[in-house]
């Protein structure tokens, strides 16, 4: 089995593949004080509660944004899955080209999301990731990284806003039936939501435009659903982006990361 791990600011995911097929994921807050052993002890009973047995694990692959989280998963991978773990980044080249003055700015997570993107859909393309950040990242028509922006994400604004301002609640995401609220929580989800609508729809007008070319716009992330119903932006909705990237730099890299294997056990 494959495990295949994404460390975002927020939440870590892990999942587990066997010949391509998702035997289980599961996701943990990310602290980056947490240790190699309080990984493996959450991780090995989340999998031995759906049956699976950690000592099949064959491979180990990490996407992460965190880097204080990459000594303890590694640590984790080769004392109790005797495997060695391979770093997208560091480890594993970047399967496609980047065009940026310095490609080792770009986070993992993005180019990740790149290359399941280029799996599925044709370019030029652009992927809205709804994570801690809001990320607007752009493959170009020869398949390579050109780019993107950065927002804040909507959990963020909505935390700042509490906090802030003391009579503002901390509220939900929610779209709200009017944009003009009859009320502080119904004022504060239009604000947010209607908000990050035009967002998206205004950062992806400008980077088509800027662009020159039509593009196919892909929603990734855990609200993205909420958002692609009502923003006619937003062309396709994607689930699981991140870890499909994962699984196609693997079988990018199997030959090499099986070796590893063989060196670790």
């Amino acid at each position: 089995m494959l495990l295949a791990i994404d460390v975002g600011n927020t939440n870590t995911v892990f999942a587990l593949y066997r010949g391509g097929q998702r035997m289980g994921q599961w996701r943990l807050s990310t602290n980056r004080e947490r240790t190699a052993e309080e990984y493996a002890a959450a991780l090995i009973q989340l999998m031995t509660l759906r049956a699976l047995d950690h000592r099949q694990v064959e491979a180990v692959i990490i996407s992460s944004v965190v880097p204080q989280a990459v000594v303890p998963l590694r640590w984790m991978s080769r004392e109790f899955f005797a495997r060695k773990a391979f770093v997208v980044g560091e480890d594993l080249d970047f399967p496609l080209p980047i065009r940026l003055p310095d490609p080792k700015e770009v986070g993992a997570d993005r180019v990740v999301n790149a290359v399941a993107a280029l799996k599925r859909y044709i370019p030029p393309l652009i992927i809205v990731d709804f994570g801690t950040a809001t990320t607007f990242d752009v493959v170009d028509e020869d398949g390579a990284y050109a780019g993107g922006a950065i927002a804040p994400g909507i959990g963020l604004s909505i935390e700042a806003l509490h906090r802030a301002a003391a009579r503002l609640p901390r509220i939900a995401v929610e779209p709200p039936e009017t944009v003009i609220g009859r009320s502080t929580v119904g004022a504060m989800q239009s604000g947010i939501f209607w908000g990050y609508v035009g967002l998206i729809e205004g950062l992806v007008e400008r980077i088509q435009k800027e662009y020159g070319k039509p593009m196919t716009t892909i929603a990734t992330g855990g609200l993205a659903p909420l958002f692609v119903k009502r923003c006619t932006a937003l062309q396709h909705l994607d689930h699981d982006l991140t870890m499909a990237g994962l699984l196609e730099i693997y079988e990018l890299n199997q030959a090499l990361i099986l070796a590893g294997r063989e060196q670790t056990a």
